[in-house]
């Protein structure tokens, strides 16, 4: 597992990007930290480096944005008050999980 460290949200964006010129389907990224960390911040250079010209928020409320209209299909989800499986599954997150598993979308 890589580690980068970011010193702006600039520089956070910029990485974003890079991974999304790179990404190929079926890409997971986990991110973890709190509140203000700059989550949404690498989000927003993956939909850049994909293509993706939608304005990115975090889907702290809707627990998942899906962002269509670039080279590859963006899920961003949020799992921030999600605590057990159970919970996922009962989202109803277990679709984009089997998703990932048969290949991806694009």
């Amino acid at each position: 597992m890589a580690t980068y460290i970011s010193h702006s949200p600039a520089e956070t964006e910029s990485l974003g990007e890079t991974l999304g010129r790179a990404a190929e389907s079926g890409l997971v990224i986990g991110l973890s930290g709190d509140l203000g960390a700059g989550k949404t911040q690498l989000v927003k250079g993956l939909a850049r480096g994909l293509g993706i010209a939608a304005r990115i928020h975090s889907p702290t409320f809707t627990l998942v944005n899906v962002y269509r209209g670039g080279r590859l299909t963006l899920f961003h989800l949020d799992l921030y008050r999600l605590e057990t499986m159970e919970q996922i599954h009962s989202a109803g997150l277990d679709e984009y999980l089997r998703r990932r598993k048969q290949g991806g979308e694009r």
